[in-house]
């Protein structure tokens, strides 16, 4: 489970545009723990019938699959079909630790790969292993959620559990993880090996940002722990790793007080300089919006009837004759958290922050939703595609960064020459600061094609 994510530090507003074709890594053939597809096997010292054997007497709680592995040679993309040797569904990380050593313990001569795979949704075939092993982290049932509320609030879960559950048990104790992705349906792992990012990372940073410990399963299968302060070397480079330095089989995670509301906000801007500049403006001030987002709209039909049944234009009458057809527009996309006792007063703050953004006049929609819906929004949409036939289908991506300095040149030359017709998939854009002691800041923008075009 892949996605591109950012951790180093610049003093440049940086595009971060997730054109969903990237990930193309380079080949790690001598790293035992990783995400990423191996395109071959050589089985020329070691027999596949001897490494098969070896594995049926490892003495694991879970168990190895032989025969049934296809269901493990896809992944989101939907472009590359890896078919492993075997396929682990581990009960417990000595598990994971026992295979991963018996694997390091052959040394490179039998070119076996260990590839940890958690809810498939890589773009091509990182969470795949061609002629190797895939270890289903979904199937990890240790250790248990535990949610500790108190001063510094935590959960602990497993390097297999879902974002979406995390949600769940955490809005039991009326508490939530500072940071998302847009999908809960991804595990903890895969998105802590990557960063994890969305429109809460301005404030809090990624999902990396947001980790107090780590248990890991290093390459020679050993169990470590570690943080800030105790294997530190470790924990950086495990978080945001690609799966490089060990496999996350458990995760801390810093929580805070829930929200039971989210006002959600749309508003459209035709020049991209100014909508940039409205971003960055609004994630570098103390006084602002909870989440913010935005995406691109080009040559879109009926784009007021379709939000419809979701947002209620401010000004009906005038938004229902705003055209959006041969035009690209951007669209800047905000929420405000709250709880019901205080919503005059976010009412207020919120038509402060929107009275100083200069957004096309009447194209200002809002909605509301529990806090738990909002974050879940992509799901609903994935059910409607689901529906129709048009979730599995191919899926390319791609994450690029572009500096400040580049911002404007790339946008004249991607949504002025390139991208002129249509664009069939999602381009997200996510602001995000890189010091939240300083100004710094990242845009994310993001790219689809294929059918994924309703997904956000």
């Amino acid at each position: 489970m892949v996605s591109c994510e950012l951790c180093r530090q610049s003093a440049e507003l940086v595009l971060k545009v997730v054109l969903l074709l990237l990930l193309n890594l380079a080949d790690h053939n001598t790293n035992h723990c990783s995400y990423l597809p191996q395109a071959t096997q050589d089985f020329t010292n070691v027999s596949a019938h001897d490494l098969v054997s070896s594995l049926k007497k490892l003495n694991l709680n879970g168990q190895f699959d032989f025969d049934n592995t296809r269901r493990v040679a896809n992944d989101f993309g939907n472009r590359y079909h890896f078919l492993p040797m075997a396929v682990l569904s581990p009960k417990k990380v000595s598990d994971i630790s026992s295979t991963v050593k018996h694997v390091f313990n052959k040394g490179y001569n039998s070119d076996l790969t260990v590839t940890a795979r958690g809810h498939g949704h890589s773009l091509q075939g990182q969470s795949q292993s061609h002629g190797g092993i895939v270890i289903s982290m979904e199937s990890l049932d240790e250790p248990k959620m535990h949610v500790q509320t108190g001063e510094r609030p935590y959960v602990d879960v497993s390097g297999g559990e879902l974002w979406i559950n995390i949600l769940h048990e955490t809005l039991k104790y009326g508490l939530t993880p500072k940071s998302w992705t847009d999908y809960l349906y991804l595990t903890v792992g895969g998105t802590l090996s990557n960063g994890g990012i969305s429109g809460q990372a301005f404030r809090h940073g990624p999902q990396i940002n947001n980790v107090h410990q780590l248990e890991v399963v290093t390459g020679k299968g050993e169990v470590v722990n570690c943080s800030k302060e105790e294997n530190a070397d470790l924990f950086h480079g495990v978080l945001g790793g690609l799966g490089q330095f060990g496999i996350i089989t458990r995760a801390r995670i810093s929580l805070e007080p829930a929200p039971k509301m989210v006002k959600w906000i749309r508003v459209l801007y035709s020049d991209f300089n100014l909508f940039t500049m409205e971003q960055e403006k609004l994630i570098s001030s103390d006084n602002s919006f909870d989440y913010i987002e935005g995406f691109v709209i080009i040559n879109r039909t009926g784009l007021v009837n379709n939000w419809r049944s979701t947002f209620s234009p401010k000004d009906p009458l005038q938004a229902s004759q705003f055209i959006s057809e041969g035009k690209t527009l951007y669209c800047l996309e905000m929420a405000k958290y709250f709880n019901s006792e205080d919503a005059n007063i976010i009412n207020q703050k919120t038509e402060f922050l929107l009275s100083k953004l200069n957004y096309i006049p009447h194209t200002l929609f809002q909605s509301e939703a529990s806090y738990g819906d909002f974050l879940n929004r992509v799901h609903l949409s994935e059910i409607k595609l689901r529906a129709k036939g048009l979730w599995d289908v191919p899926h390319p991506w791609l994450n690029l960064l572009v500096p400040k300095s580049k911002i404007h040149s790339f946008s004249e030359e991607v949504f002025g020459h390139i991208l002129t017709d249509t664009s069939n998939g999602p381009i997200l854009i996510y602001p995000v600061n890189q010091s939240r002691r300083e100004t710094n800041v990242d845009i994310a923008l993001s790219f689809s094609d294929g059918m994924t075009r309703h997904l956000w």
